[in-house]
């Protein structure tokens, strides 16, 4: 299996993360990308540095003004008398079709959903990087690998077409799915990180040519809160097409690989001849945000399940945080494959 990552993804280092109402340290690390290097080497995985291929992968999912917002952002920025280091919007429209400002200020908040994606200097390049490595996988089982993993960091689940949020800026995802689609695959996106992919729901909310269905503990009290409920089926031509599985806080293997077959037999019934797997791995009972409590031998679990579909696997990183567990996670994940 083909694994890959640059090493311009570390370059990112968030340092303000507001969790009720106290500002700590993000827990969206550059030392993820060592614990999870460790994690896939363990398991005999060789990493390879993705090519570049450029922007149009991206732009197939991303908002032209969005990509732009992201590239710039920062310059602007950092010009404004007494300004942050770092961009951290403190005000937002009402809606998406509210007016769109000229200013720094004014586009921090219509691009960035909440304040848990602040923009630094680097974090452009890392987010661009770590699409790469998406889209490397990708291409890898385009090229008739089973699998491919993707050490995606910064992670991109929660991002939409043109708003960062949740420690992510590009939906890496839903870039892999896409990429998929156009080349005349028929993708499913299984979501199994702790938080609900909301991002990727949005992006393909209204079509009916990805499936997206995701497994994460409820959000009536959790991150994203406001997305990933059981009844958010899709719209229009996506109506059916999304499939939400919200599980109650704590809940364990057992309860996690019942929602999976649940996951599965949907992906079977959509005919998918591909999966992009979202691969976050904070279910994990140690895990720093406590959703859900899956054991390390769940992951194996887990991946042997998917693993028995059959189906090829583009397996794109996201969440999974600081802890003594997780790179053995990893580890484990790719042992049930």
């Amino acid at each position: 299996m083909k694994v890959f990552l640059d090493s311009a993804q570390a370059a990112h280092h968030p340092q303000n993360f507001l969790h009720q109402g106290v500002i700590k340290p993000s827990p969206e690390s550059p030392e993820r990308i060592e614990l999870l290097r460790k994690g896939a080497e363990d398991a005999g995985a060789i990493f390879h540095t993705p090519p570049d291929a450029g922007l149009a992968p991206i732009a197939a999912v991303h908002d032209a003004r969005y990509l732009t917002f992201l590239q710039t952002i920062h310059e602007r920025w950092k010009v404004l008398p007494g300004a942050a280091p770092e961009v951290i919007p403190n005000v937002h429209p009402r809606a998406r079709s509210d007016g769109y400002p000229s200013s720094a200020v004014g586009q921090a908040g219509y691009h960035q959903a909440d304040t848990a994606c602040p923009i630094g200097p680097h974090t452009y390049m890392s987010a661009y990087a770590s699409a790469q490595s998406a889209i490397a996988a990708t291409d890898a089982v385009l090229a008739g690998d089973r699998h491919a993993y993707a050490l995606c960091r910064p992670p991109g689940h929660h991002a939409y077409a043109d708003q960062a949020g949740g420690f992510c800026f590009l939906n890496n995802s839903a870039i892999a799915a896409q990429r998929l689609l156009d080349h005349r695959m028929h993708p499913a996106i299984l979501d199994v990180d702790v938080h609900h992919g909301n991002g990727t729901q949005g992006i393909f909310y209204a079509r009916g040519d990805v499936l997206t269905v995701s497994i994460h503990a409820d959000p009536d009290g959790f991150y994203p809160f406001f997305w990933g409920h059981a009844e958010e089926r899709g719209e229009g031509q996506g109506e059916g097409a999304n499939l939400n599985l919200p599980l109650m806080r704590g809940s364990d293997d057992a309860v996690f690989l019942t929602a999976l077959d649940t996951a599965l037999g949907a992906i079977s019934d959509f005919g998918a001849t591909a999966i992009v797997v979202a691969l976050g791995l904070d279910a994990h009972e140690d895990d720093p945000f406590q959703g859900l409590a899956v054991s390390t031998q769940g992951f194996t679990r887990i991946a042997s399940t998917i693993a028995g579909t059959g189906l090829p696997l583009v397996l794109v990183q996201e969440g999974g945080y600081v802890s003594d567990a997780l790179g053995h996670n990893l580890t484990a994940f790719f042992e049930g494959l």
